[in-house]
């Protein structure tokens, strides 16, 4: 800009603009005097029609009474005509409120609490459970019979499980005390973690956890993935080949649930532990089995080595851990600079 100034002759402002590629616009804001600050904003008087400080708190007191707390200044206003009062406009009203900041909901509203994120680690056998209810149709409509079970993440393996025709909370205690001495499970060793049902958040099961040394974990409101292995679980028995539609009665419902969680412990070879049943998993035995597979697998692999594709073959290992939630990982980019 300076060289601009120095460049031009008088009254050729947009030539020497145009020959040094500058905005004349920029220039002229440029050349342009910084004006003189003007010193603190002067306040405005108030208008003589304005309500006096007495007014205004007469208006701020019948608003915030208990009659009318609960109403918009346009009925309030509209009441008190009615009444033969007139105290000031719906919105000089509005304008008292907003100065005491009360444009809002004055009333007392419930507020959601923001619940934590669970995060729950396993890396062995009975150190997370997590167990939930299901609905198992009766024989005629609207009856159901309820069914709890108690699943370990580490090892997939239904350690206890319990069918009822209601949903009680004493039931689930029964249920979590005699999986815990059935396991044997010692103080601070074990965290259960469940949804936010009635049976679950009872204060019933709440002092008995706290008195078998058990830490309590919950989902959060609304959102099924927090309890992720006892969903996949129970989509696993409703969708096998043999799950009828309706059970007959209580005693039928008991017999397929015994022969479906003795198939789902010690036959079903799970996906997410390296193909093991749950039983094997959960006694230590995996690794044996994985070494076995692994041997059978290089002798048909020194047979017909071409049918490899991939080459020599590599058995899955057992995981080392189950997450409920694992911590979100931030990418931190760096800088190009």
């Amino acid at each position: 800009m300076q060289a601009v100034s120095e460049s031009m002759p008088p009254g050729s402002a947009a030539d020497a603009c145009r020959a040094f590629g500058v905005p004349r616009a920029s220039w002229y804001r440029h050349e342009r005097p910084v004006p003189v600050a003007y010193g603190p904003k002067k306040r405005r008087a108030s208008p003589r029609r304005s309500l006096s400080e007495t007014e205004r708190e007469t208006v701020l007191e019948t608003v915030n009474s208990q009659r009318f707390a609960d109403q918009a200044p346009a009925e309030i206003v509209t009441t008190l005509l009615d009444e033969g009062r007139y105290l000031c406009s719906e919105r000089t009203m509005y304008r008292i409120l907003k100065a005491h900041d009360q444009v809002r909901e004055r009333r007392r509203f419930l507020r959601h609490p923001t619940y934590q994120r669970p995060e729950l680690l396993a890396t062995r056998p009975n150190e997370v459970w997590t167990w939930d209810i299901t609905k198992l149709k009766g024989p005629v409509k609207y009856q159901y019979f309820q069914l709890y079970v108690m699943l370990d993440i580490f090892s997939r393996m239904v350690v206890g499980w319990m069918l009822a025709d209601c949903e009680k909370d004493e039931l689930a205690g029964q249920l979590i005390a005699e999986t815990c001495e059935r396991q044997g499970i010692k103080p601070d060793q074990l965290s259960i973690h469940a949804d936010r049902g009635t049976s679950m958040t009872s204060l019933h099961v709440a002092a008995l956890l706290a008195n078998l040394g058990v830490t309590k974990s919950h989902s959060r409101p609304h959102v099924s993935n927090d309890n992720p292995y006892s969903e996949s679980h129970f989509k696993t028995m409703k969708y096998r080949p043999n799950f009828p539609a309706r059970f007959g009665s209580l005693v039928d419902a008991r017999a397929f649930c015994r022969v479906f969680f003795d198939w789902y412990n010690y036959d079903h070879h799970h996906s997410g532990i390296a193909m093991l049943t749950p039983a094997d998993h959960h006694r230590g035995l995996g690794d044996a089995v994985l070494i076995a597979r692994n041997g059978v697998m290089l002798g048909a692999y020194g047979q017909n080595p071409e049918r490899f594709v991939h080459g020599r073959p590599v058995v899955r290992a057992t995981p080392d851990a189950a997450w409920i939630n694992p911590p979100m990982v931030v990418r931190v980019v760096a800088d190009p600079s």
